[in-house]
């Protein structure tokens, strides 16, 4: 027999050389040490199941326990964010260097823990090329690792929250890649929504995150601003239906928690800017509450939303995240949120370092956690805000029933997601085979098609027929997959690019001729947005070769609009024009005398006047994700009948903004002779391959016992259709009901979006010329009729009124239904009258 220590030896190498064989997989499911119980984790490792360790205790009892166990140094780690490995600021030292937990770690300020992990081994930055980025297996393997720390190495073995962006899917090297937000919005549908939320949160989890920075709830209102590609639109209506969705989406079973951005009154900034300037916002108090909360407050109120971001800016010379009024009074008080509120990035610092209310760093932590925060997260060591805190506190300068309370919100969540429980991915095999799987790839591409819209079709140029013998495809976003990756989504994914959806549409029986023509911008791009100048040798030849495809071609298709280097974060224009040369690019394809499609790649909307004026069809694709160019091709030859409609309005020009909807009446006036009028698309509009026909519309109260009378209706105001019989008088608090019947008159099913907008007749404050206040995306066959309902809630008719008191006023209501916001085919009325 050998001795007990050879045996014990080889029985080391034995497991060694299994684990080398079997994969990190297996390392996921060995438990290090005996507090691992069938049902419970020993986290604090005295021997018995402590209230916060019993999986049936009621989660409020579970905090209070363990939130009376912690020390001041385990509490003050709870308010701070830990970023993944390589992620920090350049030039600053890096918050975290290690893939992986070393000896160190028990050095370093999160040896007592710490509220969350951002973007751990997502692929972005200098941690794009690890194994742990790039291997599904490994990955999860690893953040079991940086989890088993937490939970084994600290005294009370609370877990990390692990965070990540999502806003296109979840940010990872290799995850299901949607439409951008903006792209999402023109959907106009609810349920896919709610789905696309659903896959994202289920991949988060399955990569071993738990908290997802998703989704963008600011409403953009100047279509100048970088970041109007990650929200839904410029409705407040619109973008909290959405946004609900994607909340519940993401929630639903708990599987991931939704941390919405950005609270409050982010989306305005001076001039659009962005960068160093998010400050300084120009909105009206009412505005605020008409268009900018209402997003918010539905995300929390009707979603459950577990987490809110607070903003950089200011609103009235006071910052947002030094606020008590916005991080408590509004946003807990009002709206009743019940999660935890992170830090946009610098925003704690920004109270000392650009607004000014702060003197130092310590002043800034005092003034944020007294106002809500509750994590401070920044690309910035913890001990940054962990320190100062501890010394606030041992000052009384914060007291220990505002850290409780903030710590409590951290607690609450992480119980409320389980990790307590379960803080390990249990199965990296399952993982790889759910994240990126074809079904939902397939979700993907039915986002992909249902964002198109259709802008342009004169005389039905499209669809195109398959029967053409040659096509060119031409344009710098012709070949280029480059927006189906992202900063905040999947980062490392191969897109379907619009050539190669063409391609494989048309088969080998038809030539496809390709052309870059040029590149998105040119060299001295954005100066020339002011200052042109020609077009170069290098860049005249280019054309030329797109002109030679052109002439050599049945028609083109020429795919034009942005990159991630002219719309994003930190990205404003001074410009809504095509950037770079692609105007003359299409100009000169058009000067051939073939027919000409335009195909937009992008992130906001753009000023295509001349576009717009010659060239007969166009198609808006937004950023479409991996199965963009699938859905172009679908779209482009009529596999796939356009629905998408605008969430966003077009304007001729830059020197037109403010123009948007909703809009005060008469505050977009179009008859000024100094100046260019009118939008060059609305805000609701969208063309299809078919026609739709609206008939039979019906108001009356959701209670039909609720209406006290009928009168005669007032005359039909403006060049609007249809005129109902009366108009019914409801009490006041009693739901509308309203129905009309849709047909498809065309020979082709489509998808028609259905839009009902109100009208307060007289009020005592101005209120908005139409508020969208119901939609449906609603698919019909060839001469198939359906009868389309919503209901209007008292809060659907409220304003703020000059007293600033949310309220139903007696009287007079419009009621507007059609395909657009400018394209009303029934309209009527009803009143509301006291009790």
């Amino acid at each position: 027999m050998m001795p007990d220590n050879r045996v014990t030896t080889m029985k080391t190498l034995s497991f060694i050389l299994i684990v080398l064989l079997m994969g990190p997989g297996l390392l996921a499911q060995v438990p290090k040490k005996s507090i691992y119980h069938d049902t419970w984790i020993d986290l604090n490792k005295n021997g018995r199941m402590d209230v916060y360790e019993d999986p049936k205790a009621p989660i409020d009892r579970r905090v209070e326990d363990l939130l009376s166990q912690m020390n001041l140094d385990e509490k003050t780690c709870q308010t701070a964010t830990l970023y993944g490995v390589g992620r920090g600021r350049t030039g600053a030292p890096l918050p975290l260097k290690d893939e992986l937990p070393t000896p160190d770690w028990k050095n370093q300020i999160w040896k007592d823990g710490i509220a969350n992990i951002d973007e751990h081994l997502n692929g972005v930055g200098p941690n794009g090329k690890s194994i742990y980025a790039t291997d599904f297996k490994k990955h999860v393997w690893a953040m079991n690792e940086v989890q088993r720390f937490f939970i084994e190495d600290t005294r009370l073995g609370i877990p990390a929250d692990f965070t990540n962006e999502g806003l296109r899917g979840v940010a990872f090297t290799t995850a299901t890649s949607f439409p951008s937000e903006l792209g999402m919005g023109h959907t106009w549908d609810p349920g896919l929504v709610r789905e696309m939320g659903r896959i994202t949160g289920l991949e988060a989890r399955a990569l071993g995150y738990t908290n997802v920075y998703a989704p963008t709830l600011d409403v953009s209102r100047d279509q100048r601003w970088g970041r109007i590609e990650d929200t839904y639109g410029e409705d407040p209506y619109l973008a909290s239906r959405l946004g609900v969705e994607m909340v519940k989406g993401l929630q639903q079973d708990n599987t991931v928690a939704s941390t919405g951005k950005h609270f409050a009154v982010y989306s305005v900034g001076k001039g659009a800017r962005e960068g160093e300037a998010r400050t300084d916002p120009q909105v009206s108090p009412r505005e605020i509450e008409n268009i900018l909360l209402p997003t918010f407050k539905a995300a929390i109120k009707e979603g459950g939303m577990l987490g809110v971001m607070s903003s950089y800016n200011d609103y009235d010379s006071i910052p947002v995240t030094g606020s008590k009024y916005w991080l408590t009074e509004r946003l807990r008080t009002d709206f009743g949120f019940k999660g935890y509120v992170v830090s946009d990035s610098a925003a704690v610092e920004y109270l000392y370092s650009k607004h000014a209310v702060a003197a130092d760093m310590k002043d800034a932590v005092r003034q944020s956690i007294e106002a809500g925060l509750n994590v401070k997260t920044n690309f910035t060591k913890p001990e940054d805000f962990i320190l100062p805190l501890r010394e606030l506190v041992k000052e009384g300068k914060v007291s220990m029933k505002t850290l409780d309370d903030r710590v409590r919100d951290v607690l609450r969540v992480k119980f409320i997601l389980g990790i307590f429980d379960h803080p390990y991915v249990a199965d990296a095999a399952a993982t790889e085979r759910l994240v990126n799987s074809t079904e939902h790839q397939q979700v993907a591409l039915r986002a992909a098609r249902e964002s198109m819209v259709l802008l342009k079709n004169e005389k039905n140029i499209l669809p195109l027929s398959k029967a053409i013998k040659s096509i060119a495809v031409i344009g710098p976003n012709a070949d280029d997959d480059s927006t189906a990756r992202y900063r905040y989504g999947p980062n490392a994914v191969k897109g379907v690019t619009a050539l190669e959806g063409i391609k494989t549409k048309l088969g080998g029986a038809v030539r496809v001729n390709y052309a870059k023509g040029c590149e998105v911008t040119d060299a001295h791009w954005p100066e020339t947005e002011v200052l042109p100048q020609p077009l170069t040798k290098e860049e005249l030849s280019e054309i030329n070769k797109a002109v030679e495809a052109a002439r050599n071609s049945d028609l083109s298709v020429v795919v034009l609009g942005d990159s991630m280097k002219t719309v994003g974060e930190s990205a404003s224009r001074t410009s809504l024009d095509l950037p770079g040369h692609q105007l003359e690019l299409v100009q000169a394809i058009y000067a051939t005398g073939k027919p000409v499609i335009v195909v937009l790649i992008n992130g906001r909307p753009m000023s295509i006047n001349w576009i717009d004026k010659y060239v007969p069809g166009i198609i808006e694709a937004w950023f479409p994700g991996v199965q963009g160019g699938t859905a172009i091709a679908d779209v482009l030859f009529g596999d796939y009948n356009p629905g998408g409609k605008l969430t966003v309005t077009f304007p001729k020009t830059v020197g037109q903004i403010p123009f948007n909807f909703p809009t005060k009446p008469k505050a977009q006036w179009e008859g000024e002779k100094t100046r260019v009028n009118g939008a060059l698309y609305y805000f609701g509009h969208g063309l299809s391959y078919t026609t739709f026909a609206y008939s039979n519309l019906k108001i009356e109260p959701a209670d039909r016992g609720a209406s006290v009378n009928r009168r005669v209706s007032s005359p039909t105001r403006g060049p609007q259709t249809g005129s109902p019989a009366g108009v019914v008088a409801v009490r006041e608090g009693v739901n509308i009901s309203v129905s009309f019947d849709l047909k498809n008159t065309g020979t082709r099913e489509g998808d028609e979006v259905v839009q009902l907008y109100t009208r307060d007749v007289v009020s005592s404050v101005t209120t908005y010329e139409k508020n969208l206040r119901g939609f449906e995306r609603v698919h019909l066959k060839p001469g198939e009729t359906k009868t389309v309902s919503f209901v209007l809630k008292p809060d659907d008719l409220a304003l703020w009124d000059r007293s600033m008191h949310f309220v139903v006023e007696p009287g007079m209501f419009r009621v507007l239904i059609g395909s657009g916001s400018e394209d009303i085919r029934l309209n009527g009325e009803f009143e509301i009258v006291t009790k």
